[in-house]
């Protein structure tokens, strides 16, 4: 960083010297982990689907430059500008969700997509950055403007966002937005009155989604006694472990990706623990682990509220996907059909993963004298 001291004081040398390198150089190490992964599960894929080899690399590789110029452009934001960015980003997301709810391209039971040319478009993958940095701002809103109905606009936000995703539906991604509402919800200090009432809302919120969704009960029951669901790509996500071993297969050298339909995306952990094993599992885990620690570390002398939330809830959703990925492959819990950011393929995943990490960067930097959003 010679070319750039810090006694430079150009607005280049200034971000340079103020973002969040280390989060940085762990992303790019998840990006390359990622196009590696698909070059080896994608062409069998592609192939059972009747497609070209490549065809999942050549469209990652498309999807890629845009995220990382999307990631970047984030990064530079003022945290006025992130919420505005956010807002924006979120209210698209919100009336897309919808309108794919009534129109959407189906599979497996649910409409989630829509079908652009060439391309398809998740627009619920959306929601969850616009969702927790704008839920954040109400929070801080609420804690610090007296009178303020903050609160319960970000409760009817909420119940609004819900709706739309059960309407697909999508209980995975319910769960995940409303689990980040809560953490960002307790963070702003709420009362445990309120909580609890929350609390006893979202458990009776499960069981009805357990008796209303036959795709819930049936991955529910696979996972405890067995009884119900398809359990063919978990049980082979299994075997790829066993395979793997200590140091794998090697690349491109493992089976299940052969006969695994969803092994480029929801099972790719699987591929990465039977080509390349334990260790280098290890590692990735590590990885994610690093980047929500470290964000979390940095928010310790984060004195505004909203920034403090905002990446607070970023973070907490990036992980959880992350999370919820990675246990559902080991049969840790019950599988959830959820992309690993950055590894797995799928064009809206990588775009809104590089959204919700651009936002970290840019909320998290050293700032001073900057305009404050509240």
């Amino acid at each position: 960083m010679s070319f750039l001291p810090r006694t430079d004081r150009s607005w280049t040398a200034q971000w340079v010297w103020t973002v969040d390198r280390m989060t940085i150089g762990a992303t790019a190490a998840l990006i390359v982990f990622g196009v590696i992964l698909i070059a080896t599960a994608g062409p069998a894929v592609a192939e059972l689907n009747g497609d070209h080899r490549f065809h999942f690399l050549f469209k990652h590789a498309l999807f890629l430059p845009v995220a990382i110029c999307i990631m970047a452009g984030c990064a530079l934001l003022s945290p006025v500008q992130v919420l505005q960015t956010a807002c924006l980003i979120g209210a698209g997301a919100l009336l897309l969700t919808l309108v794919t709810a009534l129109v959407g391209l189906e599979n497996k039971g649910a409409q989630r997509w829509l079908s652009l040319g060439v391309i398809g478009l998740q627009p619920s993958e959306f929601l969850k950055p616009g969702m927790a940095v704008v839920s954040a701002w109400l929070f801080a809103h609420h804690r610090i403007v007296v009178g303020s109905r903050a609160l319960v606009i970000a409760a009817g936000l909420l119940a609004v966002v819900s709706a739309a995703l059960l309407l697909q539906p999508d209980v995975g991604m319910t769960f995940m937005v409303v689990s980040v509402w809560f953490g960002q919800f307790a963070l702003a200090g709420m009362p445990a009155l309120a909580m609890a009432g929350l609390f006893l809302a979202a458990g009776m919120g499960g069981v009805v989604a357990y008796f209303g969704f036959d795709h819930v009960s049936n991955r529910v029951n696979a996972f405890f006694d067995g009884s119900g669901g398809d359990r063919y790509q978990i049980g082979r996500s299994l075997e790829s472990f066993k395979q793997g071993g200590l140091v794998g297969q090697g690349p491109g050298e493992g089976t299940v990706k052969d006969t695994l339909p969803d092994a480029h995306a929801d099972f790719i952990f699987a591929v990465l623990g039977e080509e390349f094993g334990l260790l280098v599992c290890i590692s990735v885990v590590g990885l994610y682990g690093f980047i929500v620690c470290r964000g979390a570390l940095r928010l310790m002398a984060e004195e505004n509220l909203f920034a403090f939330l905002a990446v607070s809830g970023l973070l907490a959703s990036f992980g959880l996907q992350a999370f919820i990925n990675m246990a559902s492959a080991l049969e840790v819990i019950p599988t959830k059909g959820t992309t690993l950011p950055f590894l797995s393929y799928g064009g809206s995943s990588l775009l809104a993963a590089s959204i919700t990490l651009g936002f970290v960067l840019a909320l998290n930097r050293r700032r001073d004298g900057q305009a404050e959003v509240l």
